[in-house]
């Protein structure tokens, strides 16, 4: 803890505020320790972060990338997660060949902001629900679901109304994808 404490003030502003959220909460948990958290306490003033009222990110963003069913086509899965990654956040792909239930618990294992599903094989009126159900079983309200693949639009205004997020047909750009996610975050997450 304390190297990395010590360390952080030499890593850009993006990843030195991850590092200071990280200090606030093991400061938090140790504060009866007089060494480590005076080392915390005046990271915390250096940064001059008000954790409590800001509506900053303080953590990379956390997205599930997952292929469901049977659709062994995964290039385009990989090109978003690694354009994710590339865009500063956390991705956690999870395979060819997944469940619903596999992808939600993966998702609420991981701590997951974002589940993205790439699909193609036209089962999309099924998986989504399916995802969707099993999340708020599980009492994930807060994770945005969205994906991309072949979706007629017609669908894609069905899957909308039940909760689904924006859904990117083949072209979109990772720039816009990556955008929306970090918006999306950004408006409904709290940290």
């Amino acid at each position: 803890m304390i190297f990395v404490g010590v360390l952080c003030v030499h890593f850009p502003a993006e990843e030195r505020l991850a590092c200071f959220s990280h200090c606030f909460i093991r400061f938090r948990q140790i504060k009866e320790t007089p060494m480590l958290s005076s080392i915390c306490q005046r990271m915390l003033i250096f940064g001059r972060i008000n954790f409590s009222m800001s509506k900053e990110i303080n953590r990379p963003i956390r997205v599930l990338v997952a292929k469901v069913g049977l659709d062994g086509h995964d290039r385009g899965a990989k090109v978003i997660a690694t354009s994710l990654r590339d865009a500063g956040m956390e991705v956690i792909y999870t395979g060819l060949r997944q469940t619903p239930e596999m992808v939600v618990n993966a998702a609420l294992q991981e701590d997951v902001d974002a589940i993205g599903v790439s699909i193609l094989t036209g089962a999309h009126n099924t998986v989504f629900p399916k995802i969707l159900a099993l999340m708020k079983e599980k009492g994930m309200d807060d994770v945005l679901v969205t994906g991309g693949g072949i979706i007629p639009a017609e669908d894609m205004k069905k899957l909308k109304e039940q909760g689904v997020g924006e859904l990117f047909p083949p072209g979109t750009t990772t720039t816009a994808i990556a955008e929306y996610i970090r918006n999306w975050v950004k408006e409904h997450r709290s940290f």
